[in-house]
């Protein structure tokens, strides 16, 4: 099989497509890899492990490790504890974090997702609404810049950063507040902490951005939305996250 990338048609990314549908991803049997094929192939990329039981690497290209992992069955991580992503962790977390957290899984029990095209459809509007922001444009910041305003009563003054549509922006304010802990320094994410990826370059300006669920059995846990077209939990091998910016904590 060939390495397929956004933008590539054709019979092999038909098959690629039924393949992720079969496999419970969201994408549109069309021989086209178009964004929503991507954004299937990168949450794929997320839960599921190579022919050497190591994580795949999440840039959403379909080459040898994520072909055979389509084609063979259960290389999904296997945790040893079960997460309910629409239960609140017991313990752990600020207060504000807490209430961010639980407004995430509102939404993920409510089925938020796109609708009506890529980036588009009420919910994704209602997020991006307050940072002045139209449908079409990547929501994951709005998202969780949302979720605090939830937990701030829904005062954009209250909340303890800016809402903000940019992942990175995010960070950057939590990293001038004292609020961030960067990759290797031993921190344990607590439940309602952003957790900040780079995309594309690390030197570059993209990033995706979620919400800390739990950290259980080295695994952690996240409610995220935009990393497929719904608000979705996923899980990481801590030790082993690829393209990690860092963490942020609310105190």
């Amino acid at each position: 099989m060939d390495t397929l990338r956004k933008g590539d048609q054709g019979q092999q990314v038909d098959q690629l497509q039924q393949l992720l549908v079969q496999r419970g991803y969201q994408a549109n049997v069309n021989g086209t890899f178009d964004t929503k094929t991507w954004q299937a192939v990168r949450a794929f990329q997320t839960q599921n492990l190579d022919q050497h039981g190591q994580p795949l690497v999440v840039d959403g290209a379909v080459g040898p490790l994520t072909w055979w992992s389509l084609q063979n069955p259960k290389p999904s991580i296997d945790t040893p504890t079960a997460v309910d992503y629409a239960t609140m962790p017991t313990s752990g977390g600020s207060t504000i974090g807490r209430a961010a957290l639980a407004a995430a899984i509102g939404e993920l029990k409510a089925g938020a997702c796109e609708v009506g095209g890529d980036n588009c459809g009420p919910f994704v509007s209602k997020y991006l609404a307050p940072a002045g922001v139209a449908q079409g444009n990547a929501w994951c910041a709005s998202f969780v810049s949302w979720c605090f305003l939830q937990a701030s009563g829904g005062n954009k003054s209250a909340m303890p950063f800016a809402y903000v549509p940019g992942a990175r922006d995010m960070l950057a304010e939590f990293k001038q507040k004292g609020w961030s802990s960067a990759p290797g320094s031993g921190y344990v994410p607590q439940p309602g902490d952003i957790v900040v990826w780079w995309r594309v370059s690390l030197q570059g300006w993209l990033g995706h951005v979620g919400l800390v669920h739990c950290v259980q059995d080295g695994m952690l846990y996240t409610i995220e939305g935009n990393r497929s077209p719904r608000v979705q939990g996923f899980s990481y091998v801590l030790s082993r996250m690829e393209q990690l910016l860092g963490f942020g904590h609310v105190p």
